[in-house]
């Protein structure tokens, strides 16, 4: 008896530590991309400065959904004739969800060009925002994305910029659903699963 009883919780640690180092796995994974993400946002403003903070939020949304879309018909054809990889694109989009929440606490007097020390401190707290949402979900649902297609995700992210699209034109009110902020870490983390599985298959 004692030794069932030792077996079965032996059984079950062993479980829950495969399950631990599968969602550490994710999150190192995350953190990978996230640095690749980070680097290109701040060299380019170094570049350009802070020009996006004249996009609106519905502005973000419609360049979100540029790059979605591109990687859709690129999925859909098979085929792609401009040189800007799909993995730029999820890049991009990464990027501006990041700057959509920047965008929605930032005082409606802030300046259009901001101090570049304090616009990483932001990009980077968003990004400890949208890894802590990861997390949860994580514990939530388990890695059952790494069982789908990415062509799915990309619906899935499409999906989310659909809801976005109607919050905004509902002047930013839900009834049951989660705002904007919420929907920018979902397709955020979205767009991280497609380049953790592009990263795999290569």
């Amino acid at each position: 008896m004692f030794l069932l009883v030792f077996w079965l919780e032996w059984g079950q640690f062993l479980s829950l530590w495969q399950k631990l180092i599968i969602v550490q796995k994710t999150l190192d994974q995350f953190d990978t991309v996230l640095t690749k993400c980070k680097d290109v946002f701040l060299k380019k403003t170094r570049d350009y400065g802070t020009s996006w903070r004249i996009l609106r939020p519905s502005s973000l949304t419609d360049q979100i959904l540029i790059k979605a879309s591109r990687i859709r018909n690129i999925e859909e054809k098979g085929e792609q004739k401009v040189s800007d990889s799909v993995e730029t694109e999820y890049v991009g989009i990464i990027n501006y969800c990041l700057i959509g929440m920047i965008q929605l606490v930032l005082e409606a007097d802030a300046p259009m060009q901001l101090d570049v020390k304090f616009v990483e401190k932001s990009f980077d707290g968003k990004i400890a925002e949208t890894r802590q949402l990861l997390a949860a979900k994580n514990h939530d649902y388990g890695e059952i994305w790494r069982k789908m297609r990415i062509s799915s995700i990309t619906d899935m992210i499409l999906m989310k910029l659909m809801r976005v699209k109607q919050i905004e034109d509902n002047k930013g009110k839900t009834l049951v659903s989660e705002g904007l902020d919420a929907n920018y870490k979902d397709i955020a983390i979205y767009s991280v699963f497609c380049l953790i599985k592009l990263m795999e298959e290569e």
